[in-house]
């Protein structure tokens, strides 16, 4: 699909009623879609376009939409308004299999009976491809999952982290336009899932299919994702690349989702931390913006160390200002060297960047 989009006549529409065309074609289109489950309101209308070839997260917690909004776009769900586009393509009546997308769940769904090479091929022997094609096939998808000389195995004779590799390959083996991730590590154990992580970055580098992967570990999607979709009571809260939502988060509730964060309270503390504090509403502060000293800085605030936990090169310092509000600050092993802190020490803090929104919400949660 190339940079200056396709007529109608090459995408083979023709005059189909509700055949769309975009100069700059996306992989995903959903448009106005909403879905409701009796009393429970799963999405409320969203709009979103995942450009071609991209690698996007929808991340949220738990109830957020995610799942339902990724089984609307694999037609696992009908939308209740709206239509789903794929390549360009309303497939909002098709089935799954007329979507040509690729699902992958959390909990690997292999046939237990069957081999490796056999689970992968699965889906070609029903669409009747010639033998020799699904063997080409299948060993192509073995090599690129790097489970060569597996393909005789069975799934219980796989690890966890070898076993959704196999749902991957898979899922690719009938050349999908889409490929859909649910939770795809969720089973797994953080060393396992962190490997996968990797893995599945360099796959997509290499096969370049339009993908989007359902998550709520933040770290997940920023460290995989093009994009990055945060969803929240079935709305979608903001777009944008890793840097943008955690750097210019749109609303309160993607602050404190992406990243550890410090809300305080609107009272004059918090107004001696920076030059810049609104006067009123909450203020939102990330650990790594509280500078540490040990005496005044200007515009510094007292407060006392009462607990010291050791992350690797980051220090987490969890503090108590003066009216009793804790704070938590982030610093490197060089600056807790040079500083000397132990629990129970007075020390000062500022904040070099704050984040504020306006109208100020009643917000009161905190992460950090």
């Amino acid at each position: 699909m190339g940079d200056r989009g396709l007529s109608a006549g090459r995408m083979g529409c023709g005059a189909a009623k509700h055949c769309r065309v975009w100069e700059n074609p996306v992989g995903i289109k959903v448009e106005n879609v909403s879905k409701r489950f009796g009393e429970f309101q799963a999405l409320e209308p969203i709009d979103l376009e995942v450009k071609t070839g991209s690698l996007v997260a929808l991340l949220g917690p738990s109830g957020s939409g995610k799942s339902t909004l990724l089984r609307v776009i694999a037609g696992l769900e009908q939308p209740d308004t709206g239509r789903i586009y794929i390549s360009a393509r309303d497939a909002t009546a098709k089935t799954v299999q007329d979507r040509q997308v690729g699902f992958v769940f959390q909990h690997y769904a292999l046939f237990k009976h069957l081999t490796v090479r056999r689970n992968i091929a699965f889906a070609l022997e029903l669409q009747k491809w010639p033998q020799a094609r699904i063997k080409n096939r299948v060993d192509t998808l073995l090599e690129l999952v790097q489970l060569g000389g597996l393909g005789d195995r069975y799934p219980a004779q796989l690890s966890g982290g070898q076993r959704q590799r196999v749902a991957l390959a898979r899922a690719l083996a009938i050349e999908p336009q889409v490929l859909l991730l649910d939770e795809p590590f969720g089973a797994l154990d953080a060393k396992v899932r962190k490997d996968l992580r990797d893995w599945l970055r360099h796959l997509h580098n290499d096969v370049r299919v339009t993908t989007v992967f359902v998550t709520h570990d933040q770290e997940e999607a920023m460290e995989i994702a093009d994009e990055i979709v945060v969803m929240s009571h079935g709305r979608v809260e903001q777009v944008g690349s890793p840097a943008e939502v955690y750097e210019n988060p749109a609303t309160p509730f993607v602050m404190s989702f992406i990243g550890a964060v410090n809300v305080l309270s609107p009272d004059n503390t918090w107004k001696a931390l920076h030059h810049d504090a609104p006067a009123h509403g909450e203020v939102f502060l990330r650990p790594h913006d509280v500078e540490l000293f040990l005496d005044p800085r200007g515009a510094s605030a007292a407060a006392t160390v009462a607990h010291i936990i050791h992350l690797g090169w980051t220090i987490r310092v969890e503090l108590t200002l003066e009216n009793g509000h804790p704070i938590t600050a982030h610093i490197n092993r060089e600056q807790y060297r040079e500083l000397g802190l132990e629990a129970g020490q007075q020390v000062y803090l500022r904040a070099k960047l704050i984040h504020s929104f306006a109208p100020a919400p009643s917000y009161a949660s905190a992460v950090a």
